[in-house]
């Protein structure tokens, strides 16, 4: 995948907006903003200024990573048309990284190996997204139950010493997405297969179907 450095990534699917410019693991850039319903004013602004901060322009990328879900159906889109947008433009290839799994990538490189984890993320009052890894040395995981929609009254954590991350009990937690350098670190490591020029068939993976909600 070196053909395909520097890898600019976009993380939308919550309400944390993160860019990165992905070189190496000795050199990227990374910048966040944590505010709700900011992503279509402040995404193009922080693709901007991650770019300068390394001194590259845009005729430089190679690639683009987007994290394409679950999560919210609102941030995916806008990271998605922006991806798609931008890619078209320069007709560079995307990958579609699955923000659970590049998730695992993050919070396995601070496991020791095989060690047993969850990411369960909330959905809304009633569902979570729940899927297990097992951690398996730097730089890789292993997935042992796949993403799934669940009721929170099906989610019981039977032992105690089991390690659970997300934010299906607190709203703020940030271990409940992947920064967006690891979005581009598992686009080099992992997205070979996925790579696609077919804009038009790339869509956010929202496993729930987006139903309107109308206030009585």
């Amino acid at each position: 995948m070196d053909e395909f450095l520097p890898i600019l990534a976009i993380e939308t699917s919550s309400r944390i907006c993160s860019v990165s410019l992905y070189i190496s693991d000795n050199l990227y850039s990374e910048f966040s903003v944590n505010q709700k319903n900011i992503h279509s004013e402040k995404l193009f602004e922080l693709i901007n200024k991650t770019l300068e901060s390394l001194e590259y322009s845009f005729d430089q990328i190679k690639a683009i990573a987007v994290s394409i879900g679950p999560g919210s159906f609102t941030g995916l889109r806008i990271g998605v048309s922006a991806a798609k947008g931008l890619a078209f433009g320069r007709k560079i290839p995307i990958i579609p990284v699955p923000t659970f799994e590049a998730l695992a990538l993050q919070i396995s490189n601070y496991l020791s190996k095989s060690t047993e984890f969850t990411i369960c993320n909330s959905v809304n009052r009633d569902e979570l997204y729940k899927s297990d890894f097992i951690s398996d040395g730097e730089n890789n995981y292993k997935i042992k139950n796949d993403l799934e929609l669940i009721s929170r009254e099906d989610f019981i954590i039977e032992d105690n010493s089991k390690l659970v991350f997300g934010d299906y009990k607190n709203k703020s937690s940030l271990v409940s997405i992947p920064s967006s350098m690891f979005i581009a670190k598992w686009a080099y490591l992992f997205g070979k297969d996925l790579l696609t020029f077919d804009y038009d068939y790339l869509e956010p993976n929202y496993i729930k179907k987006f139903v309107a909600r109308i206030k009585q």
